[in-house]
C-alpha cells in the first residue's frame, strides 16, 4: 500500500532515470547519428580525430540524398564498418534503391566503404583524376588502415568509379524529380576533388574543399585551392555541407575561416621564401597566428607549411 501511494510521486523520477538509457538504446539501434539538413539530404557527422583503425575512420561528414526514384550516397565512409552503418541508417529513412555512389575525392576516410554499396544498378562516380589517385594509394591504404581494422583488403576491397566527371564539364544526374550537379575541380585540396550541388534546396555538398573547425590539410595545390574557393563562392547555394565540421553551415559565409587560414599560409610562406629562410625556419614561423582557431593544428599544420614551401619555392 505504501509503495502504491508513493508510486505516483516517484514515477516521473523513474522516467527521467530511464530516459537516457532509452535514448542511448535508440541511438545504438539507429547505428549512428544522422541529421536531415534539408529535405531529403541526410548527413552523418564525423569526429574531429586523426584517421586510425580504432575509430574505423569515422571522421568525415558523409551521407545521402533521396529523390523520388532512388538515392545518391555521397561518400560511403572510411571503412566497411562505417559504410554498413550508413546503409542501415539509410534503410531506416527510405526503401528506395541506391542508384549512385559519389566519391568526392581520394582520401580514405571518405571512400574505403565503397564496396558495401557495390550491387547491381549502382553507378560509382568520381573525379577524372580519382582512378589514378586511388591506384597509387591502394598499398598505403591497405597497410595503414584496412589491415589494422581487420577488414582484409585485396582486389575486391577497392571500388574504382567508372563514371568520371571531367574538369570544366559538370555532370547532371537525376534521382527522380531531383537533379544534382556534379563538378570536378582543378588541383586544390587534392587532385581529385568533386562537389555536389542540389539546386532544389540550394545546398552545396563541398566535401573536403571546405573544412570548418578542423584544420584543412593541404595535399594538392595551395594556390589552386584558393582559386577554387573563389569559383565555389559563385555557386548560388544558401547552405553547405563541409567535409569536416558542422553538418550544415550558411553559404558563402562558411568559407571565411578556411580562406583566411590558406591566405595566411600563402602570404607568410611567400615571405619566408623571399627572405631566404630554410624550410625548417619556415616551419617555426609560418601561420602560428591561426593555432587557436583549428582543431588538430599541431598534427597537420607543419605538413601544410612543408607543401606550401615546396610549391612556392620556385614560383
Amino acid at each position: 500500500m505504501r509503495l502504491a501511494r508513493l508510486l505516483p510521486r516517484i514515477w516521473p523520477l523513474l522516467l527521467l532515470a530511464w530516459a537516457p538509457a532509452a535514448a542511448s538504446s535508440e541511438a545504438g539501434d539507429a547505428g549512428f547519428d544522422l541529421q536531415e539538413v534539408a529535405p531529403g539530404i541526410h548527413v552523418h557527422h564525423g569526429r574531429h580525430e586523426l584517421p586510425r583503425a580504432q575509430n574505423h575512420l569515422d571522421i568525415a561528414n558523409i551521407g545521402f540524398i533521396v529523390g523520388e526514384r532512388c538515392v545518391a550516397v555521397i561518400d560511403p565512409g572510411g571503412s566497411r564498418y562505417v559504410a554498413r552503418r550508413l546503409r542501415a541508417a539509410l534503410r531506416r529513412v527510405t526503401d528506395r534503391p541506391v542508384c549512385y555512389v559519389i566519391d568526392t575525392h581520394v582520401h580514405a576516410d571518405h571512400l574505403l566503404g565503397n564496396a558495401v554499396f557495390r550491387e547491381k544498378g549502382v553507378t560509382f562516380i568520381g573525379h577524372e583524376g580519382l582512378p589514378d589517385a586511388l591506384l597509387s594509394n591502394e598499398e598505403f591504404f591497405t597497410r595503414q588502415f584496412i589491415e589494422p581494422m581487420g577488414e582484409g583488403g585485396g582486389p575486391d576491397y577497392f571500388v574504382v568509379p567508372d563514371h568520371l566527371v571531367k574538369i570544366g564539364e559538370p555532370m547532371r544526374i537525376d534521382l527522380g524529380n531531383r537533379e544534382l550537379v556534379l563538378q570536378a575541380w582543378p588541383k586544390s585540396h587534392t587532385g581529385s576533388d568533386l562537389t555536389v550541388y542540389d539546386p532544389g534546396t540550394r545546398t552545396l555538398w563541398a566535401a573536403d574543399l571546405l573544412f570548418m573547425e578542423r584544420i584543412p590539410p593541404l595535399e594538392g595545390s595551395l594556390k589552386g585551392w584558393l582559386a577554387v574557393l573563389d569559383e565555389l563562392e559563385k555557386i548560388p547555394a544558401r547552405q553547405v555541407v563541409p567535409g569536416h565540421g558542422p553538418v550544415i553551415a550558411p553559404w558563402p559565409a562558411a568559407l571565411a575561416p578556411e580562406r583566411r587560414y590558406l591566405s595566411i599560409l600563402l602570404e607568410e610562406t611567400r615571405e619566408a621564401v623571399a627572405e631566404g629562410l630554410s624550410l625548417q625556419e619556415a616551419l617555426e614561423r609560418v601561420g602560428y597566428s591561426e593555432r587557436e582557431n583549428w582543431v588538430l593544428f599541431d598534427d597537420v599544420h607543419g605538413r601544410n607549411v612543408t607543401r606550401a614551401y615546396t610549391e612556392l619555392e620556385w614560383e
